[in-house]
């Protein structure tokens, strides 16, 4: 039996190594797949230390830290910053379920605080972290180290803080001094019912935003088909080589829609210092590579009606973010009492425009960066100019939409006026309001009540011969006198003083 002091070593311990199990699974992953590439390709000068230094560049690029690419045609070393979306989903999904599960409670041991399991897991994750920056510093593929801090370590904690927030219920804490309306929010829900509303509605926005630039980036590769062909085989001679830049553009699709979004937003994106590409104009001379995603970019010039198109896509994303706040603020199937004010709805809609203008505005961060020196210092979207872009849309649009959306929902014909548009309800229509709540409730508990009743259970085995039919005759029934079924010439004899329908008193007739 371990001590109290015993058991939490233990439990720190525990949460250390779930940190660099972590880490060593995705470095494994990468490491496996840049090996596979690597025995498959017949033309592969390099050597196996090559790859393994290869494969640590990529995992540390994976959480943002900057690359330094010492073999080139000039001989000058050139940064890579343009970080592989799809590559970072594994290491931070890795980090934020070993985060997650280490509050939870273990028999063994005693459970661990939210800052002490935080620390434990970054702690393993970046030792691990450490040691791979170290052994990739000799080969071809080294590390800036500043990146290492900001942003790698910065992803690594933050993604762990929310693995531990998750785990712990994700609780709303508000510091002594917040106002006493905040506090009394946070006691009766709407507070956080409020939050939760903002965080859907604007990761709802980014998501139309990432969809509609996935969208347009497709349409652009339908329509350049042959110069991305082209492309493709330029960048592939045989199988291998083939299979090595598929598997390059797939982890580049993320990267790519961030981009068609950024341009549907319109500040658009860079293609080197002297080129910028946005629904208005495809201007300057592009440092553009060859790659086959790179075919999508429109054609060089003003542009024309079908650029233009793509400035639905913010419009599609503030109505997102409207219509998410619209389900909470005035629900379907509630009544009119339920609904938020015009003002809460406002900022809600509002507070979730920043939350999508500041997740695009990280990916617009990861999805560019330099690709070399000179022309290619500066590669992908701004992301400052995305987020107050997406801020601005969704701001301008979805806010208006919002309380639109709210009103149609609310609408009552009545004579009052319009009073659903400016949330005041005449007292006539706020008294036929509670009523008709009131019967939605007590028809929903009389539903409630008819489901519960108690089923009658089917007959057990032997009930057949326990079974007793149901009398239908009453007890104090008596039987019918039928008339006597004989002819009435054959009935010779009478009831002395009978009649000659055997009645008595009658007088008969002789026969």
């Amino acid at each position: 039996m371990l001590s109290a002091d015993q058991g939490r070593s233990a439990a720190l311990t525990l949460a250390l190594l779930r940190g660099a199990v972590a880490a060593g699974l995705g470095l494994g992953s990468i490491t496996v797949l840049v090996l596979a590439l690597w025995i498959i390709s017949p033309d592969s000068g390099d050597s196996p230390a090559g790859a393994l230094h290869a494969a640590a560049g990529l995992w540390l690029l994976a959480h943002g830290a900057e690359l330094i690419r010492a073999d080139t045609l000039s001989g000058v070393p050139a940064p890579v910053g343009v970080v592989p979306l799809l590559l970072a989903v594994v290491p931070v999904w890795l980090v934020h379920r070993a985060a997650r599960d280490v509050l939870v409670p273990d028999e063994e041991h005693p459970a661990l605080t939210a800052g002490s399991g935080l620390a434990a897991v970054a702690g393993g994750y970046l030792l691990v972290g450490s040691a791979v920056a170290y052994y990739a510093r000799g080969g071809a593929l080294s590390v800036r180290p500043l990146s290492l801090l900001f942003p790698a370590a910065v992803v690594v904690v933050g993604v762990a803080a929310a693995g531990v927030w998750a785990a712990a219920g994700r609780p709303v804490v508000l510091p002594g001094r917040a106002p006493s309306a905040l506090h009394r929010a946070l006691a009766d829900g709407r507070l956080r019912e409020r939050a939760a509303t903002v965080w859907r509605a604007a990761a709802a926005g980014v998501a139309m935003l990432v969809g509609g630039g996935a969208l347009l980036v497709a349409a652009g590769l339908v329509w350049h088909a042959h110069p991305a062909r082209q492309a493709f085989v330029q960048l592939s001679g045989d199988w291998s080589g083939r299979v090595a830049v598929l598997l390059l553009a797939a982890v580049l699709v993320p990267n790519a829609a961030v981009w068609g979004a950024a341009y549907g937003l319109g500040p658009g994106f860079a293609l080197g210092t002297a080129s910028t590409v946005t629904p208005l104009a495809f201007s300057g001379r592009p440092a553009l590579p060859g790659f086959p995603l790179l075919a999508a970019v429109p054609a060089q010039g003003p542009g024309t009606l079908p650029n233009w198109a793509a400035l639905g896509v913010p419009v599609a994303a503030a109505v997102t973010v409207a219509w998410f706040t619209v389900r909470r603020a005035a629900p379907s199937r509630g009544g009119g009492e339920e609904a938020w004010g015009p003002g809460a709805t406002a900022l809600v809609a509002a507070l979730a425009a920043v939350g999508c203008g500041a997740g695009t505005a990280v990916l617009a961060a990861a999805a560019g960066g330099p690709l070399g020196t000179r022309a290619l210092a500066e590669f992908g979207p701004v992301w400052w100019l995305a987020g107050a872009a997406a801020t601005a849309w969704t701001v301008v649009l979805g806010v208006p939409g919002a309380l639109l959306l709210r009103a149609w929902r609310l609408r009552r014909r009545v004579r009052s006026g319009w009073w659903w548009l400016t949330g005041a309800m005449p007292p006539q229509e706020r008294e036929r309001e509670r009523e008709r709540v009131r019967e939605q409730e007590r028809a929903r508990a009389r539903r409630a009540a008819y489901a519960s009743a108690a089923p009658v259970p089917p007959p057990g085995p032997g009930a057949e011969g326990d079974f007793t039919p149901y009398d239908f005759t009453p007890h104090d029934f008596t039987p019918y006198d039928f008339l006597p079924t004989e002819p009435w010439y054959g009935r010779t004899a009478r009831p002395e003083g009978a009649g000659p329908s055997g009645s008595a008193g009658g007088e008969g007739l002789s026969p």
